[in-house]
């Protein structure tokens, strides 16, 4: 083990060499722990094609999910961010489908979040607006809000998220996700979309449904009581469109994360 600059360290377990906070109480949310293998005793043959264990027929362990494959059904090198990995590591055919989708959020979403959008910001039932750039802290842990005032938003106290699209406000039937990050669930209201829905559209550049804003509810610290944070696009519309689409993806990951 050996210490590298900016409060991280090389941290060499079964799986692989892997760049790890030296304080855990930094670690990104969007991080994953280690599985445990299942215990080789446990896995006389492959646990997708079934084929026997033997001298010849090695078994591998997905660093992903811990099982027991052969080589042909483990043989797959894949980069794994979320679990700090420093080399691309052997995974199995399904986990390495999903690594590879959140490769793409590392490269590119998370870039987006930690450069950020400015959006016209208003806090729970006040009048006053404020013209702010939000963006994704380095750790990936909270949201900076800086404008004439600064305050920050932990992700891990957001109870849920509304992305809206041009053209709606919170409550209408165009809202195009509602994500819970903090109760485990989803909104069963009616008028309001699966969290996937965003996601299928693609928002993005050229595309005829695009986020305009965004209400989050947060619990702030020391208090068990919500506010409610209202997000509008301003200026660079197209930049802070990109910045919610992102934020969204991001917002599953976290969701999804719980069964993992």
């Amino acid at each position: 083990m050996s210490a590298v600059p900016d409060g991280k360290k090389l941290v060499r377990s079964p799986s692989g060499l892997r760049m790890v906070p030296e304080n855990g109480a930094f670690t990104s949310p969007f991080s994953l722990d280690e599985p445990q293998w299942v215990p080789d005793k446990e896995c006389p043959r492959c646990m997708q094609c079934d084929t026997k264990f033997d001298f010849i027929t090695r078994k591998h362990h997905c660093r992903r999910c811990g099982r027991c494959f052969c080589d042909k059904c483990c043989s797959q090198k894949v980069a794994l961010p979320r679990m700090c990995f420093v080399d691309p590591v052997r995974q199995c055919g399904e986990c390495s489908l999903i690594s590879q989708k959140e490769v793409e959020f590392y490269d590119k979403q998370l870039k987006v979040l930690t450069a950020g959008g400015t959006f016209l910001v208003k806090v729970d039932s006040s009048e006053k607006s404020e013209t702010m750039v939000c963006r994704l802290s380095n750790n990936h842990r909270y949201l900076f809000l800086d404008g004439e005032s600064h305050f920050e938003v932990e992700l891990s106290r957001i109870s849920s998220m509304q992305v809206l699209t041009e053209g709606s406000t919170p409550g209408e039937k165009d809202i195009c996700s509602y994500m819970s990050l903090l109760d485990s669930q989803i909104s069963e209201e009616k008028d309001v979309c699966s969290y996937t829905s965003l996601l299928d559209s693609q928002i993005s550049e050229g595309c005829s449904l695009r986020a305009s804003g965004m209400v989050l509810q947060y619990k702030p610290p020391g208090s068990q009581n919500l506010q409610q944070l209202h997000m509008d696009t301003v200026d660079d519309k197209r930049v802070a469109s990109a910045w919610l689409a992102a934020m969204h993806k991001a917002a599953k990951l976290l969701y999804e994360s719980r069964d993992q």
